[in-house]
């Protein structure tokens, strides 16, 4: 593989191609909210369910809440495992239990308190969220560490009432995208090897690249733990070659400062810049954002690119 890399000076020239790593840059915006858009975070929560009884009920304290009813195709499309349509189906063939009981009745209502079985396994009806967080240096990756003084979870707390959970881990010291869901047929697609999830870093080292260094890595190289295989290296700007764009699919830990340390470089910067398709646009250092259906839906198609 050769090393993609850009021989005229800053500046766009005439019939010049974009360099490999320009259109991941950052686009630098103003912060406003607890979200990069501004908009309201409390969008894709329940609307309340107004309070029930009589007077006197509701002055001895015995008032309750109506659970709150959905048919029972969204409920099966909430579980992940198909569409409402194809929902619909499966419960015209006989495959769904509520509370242990066979229902065929498409238009069934059911609440969340209820037990819905596919086939005899217990489908859970909880809301799928897709978030997206531009990781600030210093905070910690792990939903729960006693001894950790800053973890990614108190900058999405307030984000949504489900639990979700970060999808592949970002050291202490990088900054940049990590991806949040409670989406586990997604997570797994993302972190499995076979899917090749594209994932782009600017790296700032300690002192220029050497091309000689540059070649080896492009060509693939052996650390202790096998075979590594970036897909693109360059230079980001000529004028300094301490600072370098990686492409790589490999989901190693801490993969890309061990590249670099194998040849004797110290990264004293790192921050990703893009991953399986989504990049920082918009999106300021310790903000977060909801996926869109369509960028969620590339996702699920595994178009990572």
């Amino acid at each position: 593989m050769q090393e993609k890399r850009r021989d005229q000076p800053a500046g766009k020239r005439s019939g010049e191609k974009e360099h490999p790593f320009e259109k991941y840059k950052k686009k630098k915006v103003s912060a406003a909210g607890k979200n990069a858009d501004g908009k309201n975070t409390d969008r894709d929560r329940d609307k309340k369910v107004p309070v029930r009884g009589t007077k006197k009920e509701q002055d001895s304290g015995k008032t309750y809440r109506e659970p709150k009813k959905i048919r029972l195709n969204r409920y099966i499309a909430n579980s992940g495992i198909c569409s409402r349509r194809e929902a619909d189906e499966i419960i015209l063939a006989g495959h769904i239990k509520v509370n242990e009981k066979l229902v065929k009745e498409v238009g069934t209502k059911v609440t969340y308190s209820d037990i819905v079985r596919f086939k005899g396994r217990k489908l859970n009806p909880e809301k799928k969220i897709y978030l997206l967080l531009n990781k600030p240096k210093d905070y910690i990756t792990t939903v729960d560490d006693p001894y950790a003084k800053r973890t990614v979870m108190e900058l999405v707390r307030n984000s949504c009432r489900e639990r979700i959970y970060p999808v592949g881990r970002l050291d202490r010291h990088t900054t940049g995208l990590l991806f949040f869901t409670n989406d586990g047929e997604l997570t797994k697609k993302l972190t499995h090897p076979s899917h090749k999830v594209i994932k782009i870093y600017q790296v700032g080292l300690d002192r220029p690249l050497e091309r000689e260094d540059m070649e080896k890595i492009a060509s693939g190289i052996e650390l202790e733990d096998g075979a590594v295989q970036v897909d693109e290296i360059s230079w980001i700007d000529d004028s300094d070659k301490s600072q370098v764009g990686v492409q790589i699919h490999s989901g190693k830990n801490r993969i890309i400062r061990r590249i670099f340390k194998h040849f004797d470089y110290k990264v004293v910067k790192l921050d990703r810049v893009f991953f399986a398709g989504l990049t920082k646009k918009n999106l300021p250092r310790g903000k977060w954002r909801f996926l869109d259906e369509k960028e969620v839906n590339r996702l699920k198609m595994n178009i990572f690119s």
